[in-house]
C-alpha cells in the first residue's frame, strides 16, 4: 500500500512537471519579454538594442505576413527558437483608412454579428458581459484579420505549438487587446484547444471598449496573462474621448435613481437635487450623442463606406465611456527622459519605440542587455 501510494504521487508529480515545462511563457509582467516584442512589432527583431540587433542571432524567424485588409490592417506571425508564437498586430500607418479606423469611435455590442460584405460575415464574442461594447473601427479590424489568424494558431497547433504571444503598439494594441478576447472565447466553445497559452503585450494602446469590457477583459486575463503598457507622457492611451452618463452605471447605482429618491424629499432639497440631476444627466447624453453620431455614422459615411462599399453599418451603442484595460504598467518619466524628448513639435514623440524603450530601461534596469 505504501508503495502504490507513492507510485501515484510520482505519477502526479511527474505529470505536473511535465506540464510546467510545456509552458515555456509564465504569468507576470517582464520587462526583457516586452522590449523584444516591442522590438519585433517596429523592427521585425527581438533584439531591441540597434548595435546588438546588427551582431546578435536573432531567436525568432518571420514565419508570415498577412495581407493588408479591412481598414489597412495588417499581422505578422514569429515563432521563437523553442516554439513559441508572436501574433503580432500592425499599428497605425500613414494613411488616411489607417487614420480613419481610429476615428471610426462610435461602441457596437462586445458580441455580435457584423457583416464586411455581402458574403461575408463575421460572429464574435468578446466579452460574457451583456453591457460590454468595444470600438466599431478596431472589430471591422479583428473581423478583417481574425479568420487568418485563427487559421495560422490551429496550423501551429498541429506542430505542437501551444504558447502564443499577442502583442501590438498603439492602433496595433488596441486591436491585441480584441484579438486575446476573441481567442478566449473561441477557446470556451471548443473552436480553438483550452491548452494553448496565451500571454499579451498592449503597447501604447488607446481604450479599447467601455468599463464592462475592461473588467472582462482583464477576469479572463487575471493573475498576469495581460499587461497594458503606457508611458505617463503619451497622449495615445488617453484616446478615445470619453463620456460617462449615468446610463453607463450600473443598475443599482444610486446615481441611476436620483429622481425616485428625491420624491419622498422636502421641496428645497428635491428642487435643487431636481434641478443638478438634470444639469448632470442631460450634458453628457448630448455630449455623447453628438460623438456617436460624428464617429459613428458620418464616419462610416465619409471614409468607410468608400473603403468597404458593402460593409453594413453596424446598430451602435449610445455610449463612449472609454476605459483602459489590462494590469496596467505606467512608465513615469524622470529628469533625464524630459531632457532627451523635448523641444519638438512631434506630437508623437512620447509615444514611439526611443521613449518606451529608455523608459523602461529606466524603470528596469538591465532591460535589453
Amino acid at each position: 500500500m505504501k508503495y502504490s501510494l507513492l507510485a501515484i504521487v510520482f505519477l502526479l508529480l511527474s505529470g505536473h512537471t511535465r506540464l510546467f515545462a510545456q509552458n515555456k511563457i509564465q504569468p507576470g509582467f517582464d520587462a526583457g519579454e516586452y522590449v523584444s516584442l516591442l522590438s519585433l512589432a517596429f523592427y521585425g527583431r527581438s533584439i531591441p538594442d540597434s548595435a546588438e540587433r546588427t551582431t546578435e542571432k536573432e531567436i525568432y524567424s518571420k514565419l508570415y505576413v498577412s495581407p493588408e485588409v479591412g481598414l489597412k490592417n495588417q499581422w505578422s506571425l514569429f515563432l521563437r527558437n523553442d516554439n513559441v508564437a508572436v501574433v503580432c498586430i500592425r499599428g497605425t500607418v500613414p494613411d488616411k483608412l489607417s487614420w480613419a479606423a481610429n476615428f471610426y469611435a462610435a461602441m457596437i455590442p462586445a458580441t455580435g454579428t457584423i457583416f464586411l460584405n455581402d458574403s461575408t460575415s463575421f460572429k464574435y464574442q468578446l466579452a460574457a458581459d451583456d453591457q460590454a461594447a468595444v470600438h466599431v473601427g478596431w472589430t471591422v479590424a479583428l473581423a478583417s484579420m481574425a479568420p487568418d489568424i485563427v487559421s495560422k494558431i490551429k496550423e501551429l497547433y498541429a506542430k505542437g505549438v501551444r504558447n502564443i504571444y499577442i502583442t501590438g503598439h498603439s492602433q496595433g494594441g488596441a486591436i491585441a487587446f480584441l484579438v486575446r478576447s476573441y481567442l478566449y472565447y473561441l477557446q470556451q466553445d471548443g473552436t480553438l484547444p483550452k491548452d494553448i497559452l496565451f500571454k499579451t503585450y498592449c503597447s501604447a494602446a488607446p481604450k479599447p471598449g467601455n468599463l464592462y469590457y475592461a473588467y472582462d477583459f482583464e477576469n479572463i486575463t487575471r493573475n498576469g496573462w495581460a499587461y497594458t503598457i503606457v508611458n505617463r507622457l503619451d497622449w495615445v492611451p488617453e484616446t478615445p474621448y470619453t463620456i460617462q452618463r449615468m446610463q453607463d452605471m450600473n443598475e443599482l447605482n444610486p446615481l441611476i435613481h436620483t429622481k425616485d429618491l428625491l420624491k419622498n424629499q422636502k421641496l428645497p432639497l428635491k428642487l435643487a437635487g431636481g434641478f443638478l440631476y438634470g444639469k448632470l444627466n442631460r450634458k453628457p447624453r448630448k455630449a455623447q450623442k453628438v460623438l456617436t453620431r460624428y464617429l459613428g455614422s458620418k464616419m462610416y459615411k465619409i471614409a468607410i463606406k468608400k473603403a468597404l462599399p458593402q460593409f453594413k453599418e453596424p446598430q451602435y451603442v449610445p455610449s463612449d465611456n472609454y476605459m483602459r484595460a489590462g494590469n496596467p504598467v505606467v512608465l513615469i518619466p524622470d529628469d533625464e527622459y524630459r531632457q532627451q524628448f523635448k523641444g519638438t513639435d512631434d506630437y508623437f514623440i512620447h509615444h514611439g519605440f526611443k521613449a518606451y524603450y529608455f523608459l523602461t530601461k529606466k524603470h528596469y534596469p538591465g532591460t535589453g542587455k
